[in-house]
């Protein structure tokens, strides 16, 4: 399973406001620059993130983005959702209905239990925990001999 770039970028951009939360606005300028992602991409990806009531903007000389969530109140599930839908491998495990053939389906448990474990463990994992976790795991590479 693969995540696209716009989850990923997505999460990233999450994370930085997560990290910043205390800060107030931050610009996308900043966020562009500091994890090396387009300022024009992060300007598409804010808006379905603005639409799902996590971020808001403001505009003018203190304008830019924040959390309109603590961080502790944010989970991986629910931004990973925003981008790619629902993490259930096929639609089937969610809705039998998707399918005629559900009901007599010899590997629609198995799409259900590995939609399940993905659900509940990104579900446990918040921007907060992923921010501590950073922080506390950073290390300055020294080059000196």
């Amino acid at each position: 399973m693969n995540f696209s770039t716009k989850t990923r970028y997505g999460l990233r951009l999450m994370v930085y406001l997560a990290d910043n939360h205390k800060k107030g606005n931050i610009q996308l300028k900043e966020i562009s620059l500091n994890e090396e992602i387009s300022e024009k991409y992060l300007s598409q990806i804010v808006i379905p993130l603005k639409n799902a009531g996590f971020i808001t903007s403001k505009r003018g000389s203190n304008g830019g983005y924040s959390l309109t969530v603590s961080p502790d109140k944010i989970n991986l599930k629910q931004i990973i959702e925003i981008f790619e839908g629902s993490l259930y491998p096929t639609d089937c495990a969610v809705d039998q209905s998707k399918c005629n053939k559900s009901t007599k389906c010899s590997t629609i448990l198995v799409w259900k239990k590995i939609g399940d474990v993905l659900s509940q463990t990104l579900e446990n994992i918040t921007l907060e925990e992923i921010v501590k976790d950073f922080n506390k795991n950073k290390k300055v590479i020294n080059y000196s001999i």
